[in-house]
């Protein structure tokens, strides 16, 4: 018995153990294995879902299941990381310069149009904090087509501008031409090249080598759901793409100078 130590049938031995299975905060960096044999470093982790790259650049999103993960081949429990002390100014998730204590201030009468729903919940994502310092407004439109009725509607005048945001503003395109019938001074309209705000986020951050090319007469969003072999309607596949975004280092420069633009023009003082 000195040799093999205490009995091993002693004790409720048939009760599997519980609450043995450790939680592991997702710092970035740390490797795991999901139970599909995707095994990555973590890159981004938020509330709901981790995001893990693997050796080729590959990146996946999971949700932060309970023993949903495997480090050094043994079951773990991934947990978003606690804030780490700030060492130097705090940042948005825009890059600018936290405003701590914020409370919004009064929302300006100049306002920020966006085409749809997907539009305005990545702008809030990524700008919310900024929009707020600056008490704008983000609205979302059902597409461009009636624009210059829109924009009349608004009544844009000195201290009522409006900064509209379109979707694949290229030139000889359809929403370029309604576009061009708005003009005014109070009125600035410019957009990105992509077909949807989707293509906006990094094809990387999403992981998928790039986005699919959709045929000229099918439904864009649901084109790239079926090119990618998601299962999913397009609401829960958007949520899956803006649950990949963390900050605006994910997101193309063609929209990200877009909007800032925009923020710029509206919270820009009148001239005397």
């Amino acid at each position: 018995m000195r040799d093999y130590g205490r009995d091993v049938l002693a004790g409720n031995w048939r009760r599997p153990l519980r609450g043995k299975i450790p939680k592991v905060p997702a710092e970035p960096g740390l490797v795991v294995e999901d139970p599909g044999g995707f095994c990555g470093a973590v890159v981004v982790c938020d509330k709901e879902a981790v995001t893990l790259e693997d050796r080729f650049g590959q990146r996946r999103v999971f949700p932060l299941a309970p023993a949903g993960f495997l480090l050094d081949g043994k079951p773990v429990t991934l947990v978003r990381p606690a804030p780490a002390a700030p060492r130097g100014p705090a940042r948005s998730a825009s890059g600018s310069v936290a405003v701590s204590g914020l409370r919004a201030r009064v929302a300006r009468e100049s306002r920020i149009y966006v085409e749809g729903v997907h539009d305005a919940s990545l702008v809030e994502k990524i700008w919310g904090h900024d929009l707020r310092v600056e008490g704008v407004v983000v609205e979302y439109l059902e597409g461009v087509d009636d624009l210059p009725a829109i924009v009349a509607e608004f009544g844009p005048g000195p201290g009522r501008r409006l900064g509209v945001l379109v979707d694949h503003l290229v030139p000889g395109s359809k929403e370029s031409r309604i576009a061009a019938q708005v003009s005014s001074p109070h009125v600035l309209i410019t957009g990105h090249p992509f077909v949807d705000i989707w293509q906006a986020v990094k094809p990387s951050v999403v992981g998928i080598p790039a986005w699919p090319v959709v045929p000229r007469g099918v439904p864009w969003k649901e084109g790239v759901i079926e090119a990618l072999g998601w299962r999913l309607e397009p609401a829960d596949a958007w949520r899956r793409i803006l649950g990949s975004v963390g900050t605006f280092t994910d997101l193309e420069p063609e929209l990200l100078g877009r909007v800032e633009e925009l923020i710029d023009f509206v919270t820009m003082e009148e001239e005397a």
